[in-house]
């Protein structure tokens, strides 16, 4: 079992950076990639950036360019942040953090609201 624990969403004027943190603790060595979703109301949950265990990345178009993706790796914790900058109006949703494991399952953080707003 995983165990994700978000940060760092807030409100953000357009143009604007934020950073979103996530701490991974417990089986940390069954995963094999780590990313952020986002989801607004009335659609589904959509793939943002992810890196895997070897430190691949990738990202939805939408986001290229002005997200990055990054991990820190320490002892018994694998901490993924997300940074964000250049942000718009249409970035504007609650971001989870994902872990998918080996077998393909996944966990998920609870989730942090991120509102791009003047």
């Amino acid at each position: 079992q995983v165990q994700l624990v978000e940060s760092g969403g807030g409100l953000v004027q357009p143009g604007g950076s934020l950073r979103l943190s996530c701490a991974a603790s417990g089986s940390i060595f069954s995963i094999n990639a780590m990313g952020w979703y986002r989801q607004t109301p009335g659609k589904e949950r959509e793939l943002v950036a992810r890196i895997t265990i070897g430190g691949s990345t990738g990202y939805a178009d939408s986001v290229k360019g002005r997200f990055t993706i990054s991990r820190d790796n320490a002892k018994n914790t694998v901490s993924v942040y997300l940074q964000m900058n250049s942000l718009k109006p249409e970035d504007t949703a609650v971001y989870y953090c994902n872990a998918r494991y080996s077998d393909f399952t996944n966990s998920w953080g609870q989730g942090t609201q991120v509102t791009v707003s003047s």
